[in-house]
């Protein structure tokens, strides 16, 4: 039985039958958003700037691997950012700071690897605007990154990145549930930094940018150790690649580049492991993603290692933040 998502990225006469429900979520979603614009529906401003990081489309296309570029770049600039998110798959009621010790399954597991990676304030809550508000008033940030939440409109934004995945970009074109779309493509028209994921090689002036190998490290109790070994120790080894992430295609080519024997084993984004998800398996060396690592780590799997990648940015992308977002920090910041 293929998912719906399947049905989104193939030609198929499937999801003409769903494209009057489509039609309705996109007049749904335009009418709410427009709401907003007229003030008719309230939204809340923050003291300090707000930056979101979303997408248009469900499912992933990368939006935290350059969330997590974005905390290191202010980092490194003198500046203390802080990270709201609504902690998909965790099961806070309120709001809730990570900490490095929670386990995904509380916290959701993109905002426990966005704490343990960055290690700035990371908040979870369904309600952005309150999970700001907790952050800010307990944490000594001087700008606020959403993951995530570019249709959270109740949250007042500064500026907007929308992230695209280069290879698969908008699927069919329909809204949910023809579609990937959450909202309309025309929605880009409104963003102030739309980032291309994997188009830094096909386009040297994109705004994008391509994800690195760093290394692998083992999987301990803290999801990946700091000793880092080289991708090519493994390249003769025969490896089970785990991703349960929103495009697991890209990370099995990533291996293969590098890997001769590579065993490819998908999860559903956000998948919740248990022992038997490895079990029946060789005594082989296991290779997975970060955001998988940080849910496995309390498991029992002897040989298992964490891919560690680096979002690399472009020159456009990196002129961006400097047109677009270190005024905008000097000038709150002021």
């Amino acid at each position: 039985m293929k998912s719906l998502e399947y049905y989104w990225y193939h030609a198929n006469v499937f999801v003409w039958f769903l494209l009057p429900l489509s039609w309705l979520y996109c007049f749904v979603s335009y009418t709410r958003r427009t709401l907003y614009q007229l003030n008719i529906k309230k939204s809340f401003a923050a003291t300090a700037p707000v930056v979101v990081i979303g997408n248009i489309v469900v499912g992933g296309s990368g939006k935290t691997p350059l969330l997590i570029a974005l905390c290191e770049y202010l980092q490194e600039k003198g500046y203390k950012p802080g990270v709201v998110s609504r902690g998909y798959g965790g099961d806070v009621d309120g709001v809730k700071p990570v900490l490095s010790t929670d386990s995904a399954s509380r916290v959701g597991d993109e905002p426990l690897m966005i704490r343990l990676r960055t290690q700035v304030p990371v908040i979870v809550g369904v309600d952005r605007v309150a999970a700001i508000n907790y952050l800010l008033a307990n944490n000594p940030c001087d700008i606020v990154l959403s993951d995530d939440g570019l249709q959270h409109y109740r949250m007042q934004r500064d500026l907007e990145f929308a992230v695209i995945d280069a290879s698969r970009k908008f699927g069919n074109g329909f809204c949910l549930p023809a579609g990937p779309l959450r909202e309309r493509v025309s929605r880009l028209d409104d963003v102030d930094i739309v980032v291309y994921n994997g188009a830094v090689q096909s386009d040297a002036d994109a705004c994008a940018y391509d994800l690195k190998i760093v290394g692998v490290s083992k999987l301990d109790a803290g999801a990946a150790s700091e000793e880092i070994v080289p991708l090519a120790a493994f390249a003769d080894n025969e490896i089970h690649a785990v991703a349960g992430i929103g495009h697991p295609a890209r990370f099995f080519a990533q291996l293969g580049e590098t890997i001769t024997t590579v065993s490819e084993h998908a999860f559903p984004d956000h998948h919740v492991y248990t022992q038997d998800d490895f079990s029946g398996w060789h005594q082989d060396c296991i290779i997975m993603t970060e955001k998988d690592a940080v849910k496995c780590r309390h498991l029992n799997l002897k040989d298992a290692w964490v891919l560690l990648v680096k979002a690399e940015l472009s020159d456009a992308l990196e002129r961006q933040l400097i047109e677009k977002l270190l005024p905008l920090l000097k000038h709150k910041t002021n």
